[in-house]
């Protein structure tokens, strides 16, 4: 859990994505992402996170549908939402939370 404190103290909004390998539409996510994190560049970073790897963390932030994304900045979450999102929509999010 520490080494997630340090990640989500950065100053750069943080992307969290949490899914699950055996779910179709955490899988379907994958090109979205990488759009996501293409389009940020070095100003956000884009972060998947495997529930089955990572129970502790999942249940201590009650991820209960897959997949779960939450954005992160100055070690606060600023925005979360369960189910398939586009890479517009997760784009416009993330510059909201630049600077």
């Amino acid at each position: 859990m520490s080494k997630f404190g340090e990640l989500i103290n950065d100053k750069l909004p943080l992307l969290l994505v949490f899914y699950n390998t055996e779910d179709e539409v955490s899988n379907s996510m994958s090109p979205v992402l990488k759009d996501v994190a293409a389009a940020m560049g070095d100003k956000g970073k884009v972060i998947k996170i495997d529930t089955e790897k990572n129970l502790k963390l999942s249940d201590a932030l009650r991820v209960k549908v897959l997949p779960t994304l939450m954005i992160y900045k100055l070690g606060e979450m600023v925005w979360r939402q369960s189910g398939e999102q586009d890479a517009n929509t997760l784009i416009s999010l993330m510059q909201d939370h630049l600077a």
